[in-house]
Parts: C-alpha cells; sequence; structure tokens
C-alpha cells in the first residue's frame, strides 16, 4: 500500500471522527436553519456596490428612463436568470416631470425652495403676485372652509403640510382663484415633495423648510416671484419580475422594491437598500425551491415618479389574476443611517393616519414584528400612508406589509434610546439627495431587515393560512367587498415618498 492510499484513508478516518462530533454537538430538538440565516449583510452590500458603479457610470444617478435605471435592470434580472427563475422585464410608458429651473423670491428676497415634482410651470420670466397665509390648524389647507375669509384670488398662498395629500391642497387653492401655492413642511428638513400625478397639478406649487414657511407666515401681502420652468416628456421604461418554477400559481407570495433613483443621486439607501436585500434573498431562495407556494419578486421602476411601475403592474393583472396574489410585502429603504426599525401598521393599532390594511394585513406585521423579535429587535408600526409600492395592492384588496427604516421624518430620544442612533435627527439626512450613495447605509439596520424579510418570505412560501385561512371562493368575495370599501371611502393613495 503506498504513502497516498495510507494518507488518504487517515483522512477519510478523521472525516468520519469530526462529522459525527459535529452532529453529536447538535442538540437533537434545534430548528432547522430559515432563509434568513443564510443571509450576509456582506453579500446584501455587494449587490449596493454594483448599484453605486452603475450610477458612476451614468451620470451619477438610477432614474427611470434614463441609462442607469436600465443597467440597474439588466443586473437584477441577469442574476435571477442565472439563479434559474422566469424573468420577465414588461415596459409601460408614461409621462415623466422634468424641472429645467426654479427660483423664489418673497420681499425681494432670495428664498430657499423647490418646486413640487409635477408643478405646472409658470409663464416664461415666471409670475408676481402678493403672498396670503392659510392659519394652521388639525387639517391645514384641506377643506374649502380653510380658506373662507381668507382673500386667496390671484394671491399665492402658503399653506402647511399635514394630514392631506400635497395634491389636495393645491387643488382646493386653485378652486379659491390661487395662482400659486408654497407648501412649507411641518418638521425639519427640505420638502421634497410630489403631487403625485400631471392630472392633479392644478397650479405652480413649490416646496420650503419648516423654518423658511413660518417665517413667511408673518409676511402676508408681501410680493412673491415665483419661476418654475418645468416640462412632461413620455418616458418608456421597465419593471423586472421574476418567479418560482415551484409552488403553487394561485396563491403567490409577492414581493418587491423599487429599483429607480431620483435624478439627484444613486438611491443607494433609496432604494437599493429594499432591492440589494430582496435580490439577495431571491438568489438564496433559488428559482425551483421546495416550496408550498410560488413566490414572485418586483423590482418596479418609476416609482420616484409616482409609484407608477407598480400601479401599472397591478391595474394590467385581471381580477383572477389578482385574486391568485396571496399577499403583497413591499421593501422601501431598509438601510437609513440613522435607522429607526418600522413595520407596515396593518391593523392601525397605532391609530395614526391612514387606517388598517385589507385583511390579513395585521398577521403580516405581526410576523415581522416576530422576525425582527428573534433579532432582539423591538420594530414600531408605520403607517400606510401610501408613499410606496403597496399603495395599489391595498387598493385593490390585497393584504399587505413591510419593513421600512425611515426617511425625512425625525428620530425620537425614546427611539434613539432604544435603538441607538441620534436623537433629534432624520432617519435619513441624506433623503433624495446627491449624498444618499454607499456611505448613506447603516450595515447592521440593512442586515437584519434582510434577514428578517428573507424569514418571513419564505415563511409564507410555505403556508400563508395565517393571512388568508380560506377558500379562493371566500376571498374573491373579501377582496371585492374590501375594494368597494376603499372606493367608499374615497382613499386616494397618493403617490411616491412625498406626496402628503
Amino acid at each position: 500500500m503506498s504513502s497516498r492510499s495510507t494518507y488518504r484513508r487517515a483522512a477519510a478516518a478523521v472525516a468520519v471522527t469530526c462529522a459525527s462530533a459535529l452532529l453529536a454537538s447538535v442538540p437533537a430538538n434545534a430548528a432547522p436553519p430559515t432563509l434568513g440565516d443564510t443571509i450576509n449583510g456582506n453579500a446584501v452590500h455587494r449587490h449596493l456596490l454594483a448599484l453605486q458603479r452603475i450610477a458612476d457610470q451614468n451620470d451619477g444617478n438610477r432614474a427611470s428612463g434614463l441609462p442607469g435605471y436600465e443597467a440597474s435592470v439588466d443586473y437584477v434580472a441577469g442574476k435571477l436568470r442565472n439563479a434559474g427563475f422566469d424573468v420577465s422585464t414588461p415596459e409601460f410608458t408614461y409621462d415623466a416631470y422634468y424641472l429645467d429651473s426654479f427660483s423664489l423670491a418673497v420681499g425681494g428676497e432670495p428664498t430657499e425652495g423647490d418646486a413640487l415634482e409635477y408643478s405646472p410651470a409658470t409663464p416664461q420670466g415666471g409670475l408676481t403676485a402678493p403672498l396670503s397665509v392659510i392659519p394652521v390648524d388639525d387639517t391645514p389647507g384641506c377643506e374649502a372652509a380653510d380658506f373662507e375669509g381668507a382673500d386667496v384670488a390671484g394671491t399665492v398662498v402658503l399653506i402647511s403640510r399635514g394630514a392631506c395629500t400635497f395634491a389636495q391642497k393645491q387643488q382646493i387653492a386653485a378652486d379659491h382663484g390661487a395662482a400659486a401655492a408654497i407648501i412649507y413642511n411641518n418638521v425639519d428638513g427640505p420638502l421634497n415633495g410630489t403631487l403625485g400625478d400631471p392630472d392633479d397639478a392644478a397650479i405652480p406649487t413649490a416646496g420650503v423648510t419648516k423654518q423658511v414657511g413660518e417665517g413667511l407666515a408673518g409676511q402676508a401681502g408681501a410680493e412673491v416671484h415665483l419661476d418654475v420652468q418645468s416640462r412632461l416628456e413620455s418616458v418608456t421604461t421597465r419593471n423586472v419580475v421574476a418567479q418560482t418554477r415551484t409552488g403553487r400559481a394561485d396563491n403567490v407570495v409577492m414581493a418587491g422594491s423599487h429599483l429607480d433613483s431620483v435624478p439627484e443621486g444613486a438611491g443607494i439607501n433609496d432604494n437599493g437598500s429594499g432591492s440589494a436585500a430582496l435580490l439577495e434573498s431571491a438568489l438564496r431562495m433559488g428559482g425551483s425551491p421546495n416550496v408550498r407556494n410560488a413566490v414572485r419578486f418586483a423590482w418596479w421602476g418609476a416609482e420616484e415618479s409616482g409609484l407608477i411601475g407598480s400601479t401599472e403592474y397591478v391595474q394590467g393583472l385581471s381580477f383572477e389574476q389578482q385574486l391568485d396574489i396571496a399577499l403583497y410585502l413591499n421593501f422601501d429603504m431598509i438601510g437609513s443611517p440613522n435607522a429607526g426599525y418600522f413595520a407596515y401598521d396593518g391593523d392601525d393599532s397605532d391609530g395614526v393616519g391612514a387606517g388598517p390594511g385589507p385583511q390579513g394585513s395585521a398577521q403580516i406585521e405581526q410576523d415581522f414584528v416576530d422576525a425582527m423579535a428573534k433579532q432582539g429587535v423591538e420594530i414600531e408600526g408605520s403607517d400606510f400612508t401610501g408613499r410606496s409600492d403597496y399603495g395599489e395592492f391595498i387598493n385593490v384588496g390585497i393584504p399587505a406589509g413591510g419593513l421600512f427604516t425611515g426617511a425625512e421624518q425625525i428620530k425620537t430620544e425614546e427611539q434613539a434610546a432604544k435603538w441607538g442612533g441620534q436623537a433629534g435627527v432624520a432617519y435619513d439626512p441624506n433623503y433624495h439627495t446627491e449624498r444618499d450613495d454607499l456611505s448613506n447605509i447603516d450595515p447592521v439596520a440593512l442586515e437584519r431587515n434582510a434577514k428578517a424579510l428573507a424569514d418571513v418570505i419564505d415563511g409564507y412560501s410555505q403556508s400563508t393560512e395565517g393571512v388568508n385561512g380560506m377558500t379562493r371562493a371566500e376571498r374573491a368575495e373579501l377582496r371585492s367587498a374590501q375594494a368597494s370599501t376603499f372606493a367608499d371611502r374615497g382613499r386616494a393613495i397618493p403617490h411616491g415618498h412625498n406626496a402628503s
């Protein structure tokens, strides 16, 4: 017998002994590893690195309709095809908003601000009119009564943010004859908002900070010069949709993230973070996993232009195709640098804003609470404001939920004590700016959320009974009733991150 053969036999004996010892060290009742256990923050970060480089090579952004977004679609779709998924990149066309120039002056003094997305243009050279001010109450500028007694006809009207969408505020102002509107923030930081849709845009509308707005509130009658030069341009772009080849196709678990950035930057937290974590989860699951329910992953285009990609997708489905979707999970900004930890408030237990989601949304919220608790993190609820891609799913009665680490809102002292980070500072101070790059990520928050989302998706791939434990006919009846309820109570879902 050769010395090499002896070595091989000895090595084999050692391997068997080590394997036996390892098996003996694992408790018999130990839980099997979950999909979340396989997620590594470094792998998620690698996808972020790819998205940053794509932006760097394409004028610094990944906005829909521009080359950086198309390259992002190719990157995600290529990874998914290599992992064995059925992948499509359906096209859609929409009117993209472009702001060519903006200026604002009050009382002859230049004033910092920005046009709200979809703001109509002023005449060339701008418009000049006196400033009128709407008093602040619980629903500022949200009701016709707010304008009674205020002579706003022919003026630029100043309105505080809060309680309703920006589109509603400027529309009511327009109904009372205002020439333009300025909406100011009710929290610290810039107001980078949207009117949601060209059809909802009635008058030129600017956004300013809380500090600027409060200063202007004492200047009623001052001369305002507002110059907004904007245009709409038809753009064709794509979503990415990938589904497992295994599992029930009539009880699909759907999870999505928007892939586009704003034109100002690379969009690494908003929303490279959700896109990268979702992609890594899909790759770890693989295209033909051992699942009972098919899993459909989506990366949406033109979210920043008004939830266009997800809305087009849902509206393009027949009722039967919508019925095949058991639930929708949304991941939009999950690595904020001053991170909070939130799950969408499916049961409205917080009693804030929009109310509960469709039947089953409460269970989704609880499952995310449990998934984060597994990592020692206590999370809070986040209202279904309609500022992300779950909006149209909710509108047609599909239960929804998801994770969120915060945008321009301010972290409280209590939250800083619970989660770390800095109180009195936005969860993402670089929201919608050129500084949303690779340095704008909390890697701990990113990995925690990535693991939690993977675990919840994985769990639902085996059973959605807790969310929709009913027959298909019962589900159809419920969704029809829910869709009617949302329509009857006029629950308008505003578009974009900052629509209200």
